[in-house]
């Protein structure tokens, strides 16, 4: 199947509500609006194809920029590769699509060390969420558990002057490093006590930012503390 092809079933499956809440998000104006089964009802035909894959993100469609996400091989996505596609998402894409690739991509720890020093709001906020995704698929031996401790007390220091963007990442990250990786459960729980409740500017959506004892309470509460993922994306 060709991009093009693509593109106009793409634009043929639109839906204006549905764009409208995508555009109060953050996506780009080229977005269609298509639900996220209709894709993966084209994903079921496509199957894995990289190529195509590659070109439906450069087409700078947010529709077909996340479904490049679904579609793509993340074993053969190169640093170069990741590093393009993080500095064109918009902030749902950068914060979901871009994170779950570069998570499952073999290079999510070390791209992630770079991009949250970036200056540039989103590409900081696609590294807090990459290691989020990292932590919920990863077994815990193939962590970075020191490295990671030491990323919660970053995130304690530094959370409330970061942009904020940064500011609901670095919350999300510390949630899922307590609730997906057990030996960091009482760090996180105490780095969230010590941040306090985190403000963040969620626009015109009716999105919350959870506090880190309530969210990694529901998970314990579960039974669930330690329980991996088999994707990061969704």
């Amino acid at each position: 199947m060709e991009a093009k092809t693509v593109l106009k079933e793409l634009k043929a499956l639109g839906n204006p509500g549905y764009r409208k809440i995508l555009l109060n998000h953050g996506a780009q104006s080229d977005c269609f609006g298509v639900k996220i089964p209709e894709l993966k009802k084209i994903l079921k035909r496509t199957g894995r194809d990289h190529a195509l894959a590659l070109e439906l993100y450069r087409s700078g469609n947010y529709d077909a920029m996340y479904l490049a996400g679904l579609m793509v091989d993340d074993h053969r996505m190169t640093r170069r590769d990741l590093q393009e596609w993080v500095t064109n998402a918009s902030a749902p894409l950068a914060t979901s699509t871009v994170a779950w690739v570069a998570a499952e991509s073999g290079r999510g720890w070390e791209v992630a060390q770079e991009w949250i020093d970036s200056k540039q709001e989103l590409v900081a906020a696609a590294g807090w969420s990459t290691l989020a995704s990292l932590v919920s698929i990863t077994p815990d031996s193939g962590l970075d558990l020191p490295g990671l401790g030491r990323l919660l007390k970053r995130v304690q220091a530094g959370i409330h002057g970061a942009p904020n963007e940064v500011r609901r990442r670095m919350n999300g990250f510390v949630i899922a490093a307590g609730s997906w990786v057990g030996p960091l459960t009482e760090a996180a729980l105490l780095a969230g006590k010590k941040m306090g409740p985190v403000m963040v500017d969620v626009g015109n959506t009716a999105c919350e930012v959870p506090a880190v004892d309530d969210a990694i309470g529901k998970v314990a509460a579960r039974g669930s503390i330690g329980r991996k993922r088999p994707t990061a994306k969704c």
